[in-house]
């Protein structure tokens, strides 16, 4: 009895690490882009200055260039493409 409740231990153990690996994300180093979702109240600069180091501005012309965006203004909702 204590084997086959030490075998269920084990099964759900590998079985939640495997799923944290399946949808775990690509560290941002990694060259890939991301997607992200917009929340209300957000901002192209705080989306840049939590995704980007160095000079802000800089990434939110990225943003904006890899998303076709004419102007800084983004809707709660609204998916971007994060350029790496």
């Amino acid at each position: 009895m204590f084997v086959s409740r030490w075998i269920i231990w084990l099964s759900v153990v590998v079985a939640a690490a495997a799923l944290a690996l399946s949808v775990a994300h690509p560290s941002r180093g990694s060259g890939a882009e991301h997607r992200h979702v917009v929340r209300a109240g957000e901002t192209l600069w705080q989306i840049a200055e939590a995704n980007y180091a160095g000079d802000v501005r800089a990434a939110i012309w990225r943003i904006q260039e890899r998303n076709g965006l004419a102007t800084s203004t983004i809707q709660p909702g609204e998916t971007l493409v994060l350029p790496p």
